[in-house]
């Protein structure tokens, strides 16, 4: 594979970290072993990147840090302004990036992060192929499910649905999607809007993976055999989150007494959820976990049978990937990534059509797992498999810098 010299976009890139700024930095550490890469970024993310170079460096990597103007900077303090940080970052970045293009010849220019369909990239404007994303954001809670959110919860979902669909507006998002020689969608909610905002050749995949280090972790974690059946969810209790959804179907489920369900997190929803666990005759069956270190949190679901993720709007659903590289097979309703990653040999994907359907379908996913203690092997080694074939940065990487060469060599087939 011949070594391209790439400019990749990362808002957000910092080593040992989840969430965006872990795609951003994985993605290039992986890409720098076949190619070139120089990298934009932010001037907040240089010491943790310094830090982690200065013990593990990377030949062929390079950081270029750039800001908006200083006033934006300090408006934005514990990002007050984040996504106008974020947008008017993007047009110092173009600048920079147009210098650095004079001066180097980029064979191929990539936004990596944020993964944010209705902001643009103005990396677009190079005159050179550009690939972006994958990008999320398009994905909403199906209206069916409104009806159990609060007045502020359906505020939020009005809110962020008009602040998605006036990104939408802005003729620079048009000309990201129009310009991109490859536009790449979390979901298939997020790929309807990329083709309807211009782009021509679309692919769906997640912007999610794993390292060979925290699949080892996880697999290590996973070896504990918990004792006696326990389901677990994982995650900021917020509305959308939907693990209400999960206690009325554990309380639907026809479980064993001794069965428990475990939540753990912390968020606005916490005084509902646990007065609803009371409503419905399970509080003594359902512990609630206060938010806690990764050590922590992973040591609870090695103690655990089984992940219930039912989340109603999530471009990612990075603990789904967690629970199948621990052995943990996986429930969660079929949207969003989640739906993407879960297969029917490692999990259920549950129908949401109604509330009802949802509920009947998730309880029946519990009980069939609860009283076959060999399909939840089974699916569990599933899961394994597939994190280690689909999601591991290794593989991802690798697949990336042949994406390029592809690119490059003008071999890119529409899907």
């Amino acid at each position: 594979m011949k070594r391209l010299k790439v400019l990749v976009s990362a808002y957000a890139c910092r080593p040992s970290e989840g969430s965006e700024p872990g795609v951003g930095w994985n993605v290039v550490r992986e890409l720098v072993k076949y190619h070139d890469i120089w990298v934009l970024t932010r001037e907040d993310n240089r010491a943790s990147i310094e830090t982690e170079l200065a013990h593990n460096p990377l030949l062929g990597l390079q950081f270029i840090y750039c800001e908006p103007p200083a006033l934006i900077q300090k408006l934005n303090h514990n990002q007050r302004l984040v996504y106008l940080h974020y947008y008017l970052w993007q047009i110092k970045a173009y600048s920079v990036a147009k210098t650095l293009h004079s001066q180097l010849e980029f064979d191929i220019a990539h936004h990596v992060t944020y993964v944010r369909y209705s902001t643009p990239s103005f990396l677009a404007l190079l005159p050179i192929p550009f690939v972006w994303g994958p990008v999320g954001g398009a994905e909403s809670a199906p209206a069916v499910f409104w009806t159990d959110f609060s007045i502020r919860g359906k505020i939020y979902e009005t809110l962020r649905d008009l602040a998605r669909r006036i990104g939408e507006l802005d003729p620079f998002v048009h000309m990201t999607a129009q310009k991109s020689i490859l536009a790449r969608g979390t979901t298939e909610d997020t790929t309807e809007r990329l083709r309807k905002l211009g782009a021509q050749t679309v692919q769906t995949t997640s912007q999610l993976g794993l390292s060979d280090e925290e699949i080892a972790q996880l697999v290590r974690y996973g070896k504990t055999q918990p004792q006696g059946v326990r389901f677990i969810s994982m995650g900021r209790l917020l509305h959308w989150k939907g693990f209400h959804l999960g206690l009325k179907a554990f309380a639907q489920a026809e479980l064993p007494e001794d069965t428990e369900y475990w939540i753990i997190g912390d968020g606005p929803e916490r005084s509902p959820l646990e007065n609803l666990a009371k409503e419905l005759g399970i509080h003594s069956q359902v512990k609630f976990w206060n938010k806690l270190s990764r050590s922590e949190t992973l040591q609870k679901l090695a103690d655990c049978s089984v992940l219930v993720h039912p989340s109603l709007h999530e471009s990612g659903g990075l603990v789904c990937l967690e629970a199948m590289a621990a052995g943990r097979p996986v429930i969660c309703l079929n949207l969003g990534g989640p739906a993407l990653q879960v297969t029917p040999e490692n999990g259920f994907k549950v129908s949401t059509q109604s509330r009802e359907l949802a509920t009947q379908e998730m309880a029946m996913a519990m009980k069939t797992l609860a009283r076959d203690p060999e399909l939840r092997t089974s699916m569990g080694k599933a899961g394994q498999q597939r994190v280690k074939e689909c999601y591991s940065w290794v593989v991802r990487g690798k697949d990336l810098a042949q994406l390029y060469e592809l690119i490059v060599q003008n071999k890119i087939n529409k899907r």
